[in-house]
This record gives structure tokens, C-alpha cells and sequence, in this order.
């Protein structure tokens, strides 16, 4: 076993020194976008001024004639494009794909210091982490490169849901988890070949009404998904990591996609990922705190003091449980209003 004293070791000679603390930075929305195509290509510079993560794409949705065409495509959009604060991270073929090694090493070696994330599909324990732990340490040693670039994993089948825990401690390098639910779906066994969201056979149903058999017996839709979001909600916290909602694939369903969201926000997810320009917006809006609320709880923040004892804020107790509650809240619209005059406005309090 791995001695504690020397988990923040690099793990190869020459590598940067591995992150303490995961930095939070906004990511409110991932957005995926196929390095191979041109038109996509061509518009990677207008989307970095409105998206917090851009993402290069070289899995699914990549034809296996196409694999390494997008791989190269997504070298040259790094080195061509300012992302300013935008982030650009890349999703790498599967561990058992024979594209993988070649995407790692191309991509580490080439433009690793543009990247900031490598997001790593279906992960299932901790070893697919210690894997890519070692092989990064050894490509930015061969790069010589400053900063460690940092692991997202995707949680798509039952073993990796299984394994959560142990995933998000596996490395320094672990940046956070998204829900990957077609995937999961999949290897669950699961009756849907949706993508995300609800199902309308999914459902709690009343009883029957005792007087009357034949009554309307009203029907509320249930979440397939919120067990696993909690559940890996749970674990990125206790790991100091972040946890993302994965694709919500009806694209039209603008409606049905912002509830979806909100409910990963108000669970605890920092983003989602956007699969089309319009789930941008979408994510951007439900991932911002409700200015409402970020008043109410600066109000809050403002009264308590120092965090101890209780007050009556209208009619309404506050102690020091909802102080904690009110400091997430508040933290969070900092940290989005730094770089974004409109919500700072809007965060602010009148005088």
C-alpha cells in the first residue's frame, strides 16, 4: 500500500507536483463540441466568450474513421484559439479503446499546457485512475510542463457507481464526476434508451380512492437518476472534488432540460454538460444562484455576525446550520460575479 506521506508526490521524475486543492473555477456548462468538423471548428472562438469549459470531443459521437482526424483537429484549435478564461478540457477515447495511448500522448506532449482537464469515460475503480495518475506524470515530464493537468471521470456503469468513493480518492489529480446516464443505462440494464431526464412510465401512483374505484388516481413522474446523483454527490464532497450532471440528449426539450439541471444544482452539481449552443444558456442561467436568494442569504450572513448563536430574520430562525447554507450560496455568486459584470450587478444589494 501507498504510503499517505506520498500521495502528493509526482509520480514520475521531472513532473510537476500534484494539486492539494482541487481550484474551483466556473463550469457551469461543458460544452462538447467535434474537433473534426469544420464548421464546429470555425466557431470554437466565439463559443470561449460565452462558455465556462469547452470541451474537444474524441469519443462517442466520433466515427471510428474520424478518431484521429478530430484528435489532430483539437491540437490545432488549442494552438489557435484564445479561450481567455474559458477552460479547455478534452474527453479521451475509453481505457480499452485503441486510441487512447495515442490521444494521451499527442495531446500531453503537444498542447498540455493548453488543457486543463482530460475527462476519462467510463471509469470503473480506482485503478483506471491510477493508470492515467502515472502515464500523465510520465508525458509531463517528457513535455516539462509546470502544472499537473487534472482528471474528470465519467460514471457510467454499475461497477464505476459501485466504486464511487474509492474513485474520487484515487488520485490528486481527481477535478470531479459527471453522470453519464445512456451508458449507465445500459449497463444497469435499464428499461429507457432515453438520454438523460425523466420517464413517464417512472411514476408514483395514489390509492384508490375508497369511496369511489373508478376515481381519477392522480400520478406524480419520478427522477431515474437522483439515487446515482446523490450518491455521487456525496462522494465528490467528502474528496473535495466536483460533481457535474452529464447530457440531457433531448435537445428540443428546453423545458424538460432546465428542470433536469436544477435539480443537479439544487442536489449540489456545479454544471452539466451542453450538447447544442441552446443548453448553454439553460446552464448558465439554472448554475447562477437566483439573485433572490444570494440577497436573501448576504442579508442572512449580514445579521448572524459571526456565524454563532440564532436570529429571527423575518419570522424565519437562522442559526448557524443555515449561516453554513447561506456561505455556499454566497461563495458560489462571488466566484461567478468576479468575472461577469451582469450578475455582480445583480448580486449586489441596494443600499
Amino acid at each position: 500500500m501507498r504510503s499517505a506521506k506520498d500521495f502528493f508526490q509526482p509520480m514520475a521524475i521531472g513532473a510537476p507536483e500534484p494539486v492539494r486543492e482541487i481550484p474551483f473555477r466556473p463550469s457551469r456548462m461543458i460544452h462538447f463540441f467535434d474537433p473534426s468538423n469544420a464548421k464546429m471548428a470555425a466557431k470554437v472562438g466565439d463559443l470561449a466568450k460565452k462558455c465556462d469549459v469547452l470541451l474537444g470531443n474524441l469519443e462517442d459521437a466520433i466515427q471510428a474513421d474520424n478518431k484521429i482526424a478530430a484528435r489532430e483537429g483539437l491540437v490545432q484549435i488549442a494552438r489557435s484559439t484564445d479561450f481567455g478564461e474559458c477552460q479547455l478540457w478534452t474527453r479521451i477515447n475509453s481505457l480499452d479503446s485503441p486510441w487512447v495511448l495515442d490521444d494521451v500522448t499527442q495531446l500531453v506532449t503537444e498542447i498540455g499546457d493548453k488543457l486543463d482537464v482530460i475527462m476519462v469515460p467510463k471509469v470503473e475503480g480506482a485503478w483506471d485512475i491510477h493508470y492515467m495518475d502515472r502515464l500523465l506524470a510520465q508525458l509531463e515530464a517528457r513535455a516539462g510542463l509546470k502544472r499537473p493537468l487534472l482528471i474528470h471521470a465519467i460514471l457510467e456503469t454499475a461497477t464505476g457507481v459501485a466504486n464511487v468513493e474509492e474513485i474520487c480518492g484515487a488520485s490528486p489529480r481527481m477535478q470531479g464526476l459527471s453522470l453519464g446516464p445512456a451508458d449507465l443505462a445500459a449497463s444497469r440494464r435499464m428499461k429507457t434508451t432515453r438520454v438523460g431526464g425523466g420517464h413517464p412510465g417512472y411514476v408514483v401512483r395514489a390509492d384508490p380512492d375508497p369511496n369511489d374505484e373508478n376515481a381519477p388516481r392522480p400520478s406524480t413522474q419520478q427522477d431515474l437518476w437522483h439515487y446515482t446523483l446523490a450518491r455521487m454527490v456525496d462522494a465528490c464532497a467528502a474528496h473535495g472534488i466536483l460533481p457535474y450532471y452529464g447530457p440531457f440528449g433531448d435537445i428540443k426539450d428546453v423545458v424538460a432540460c432546465e428542470d433536469q439541471f436544477r435539480n443537479a444544482f439544487l442536489m449540489g452539481c456545479v454544471g452539466a454538460w451542453s450538447l447544442h449552443p441552446v443548453q448553454v444558456d439553460i446552464a448558465r442561467k439554472v448554475f447562477s444562484p437566483p439573485a433572490d436568494e444570494v440577497l436573501w442569504a448576504k442579508r442572512v450572513i449580514k445579521e448572524m455576525g459571526d456565524g454563532s448563536g440564532a436570529v429571527m430574520i423575518d419570522g424565519k430562525m437562522q442559526d448557524d446550520a443555515t449561516y453554513k447554507q447561506c456561505r455556499v450560496m454566497v461563495d458560489l455568486a462571488d466566484r461567478l460575479a468576479a468575472n461577469d459584470p451582469e450578475l455582480a450587478q445583480a448580486y449586489t444589494p441596494a443600499d
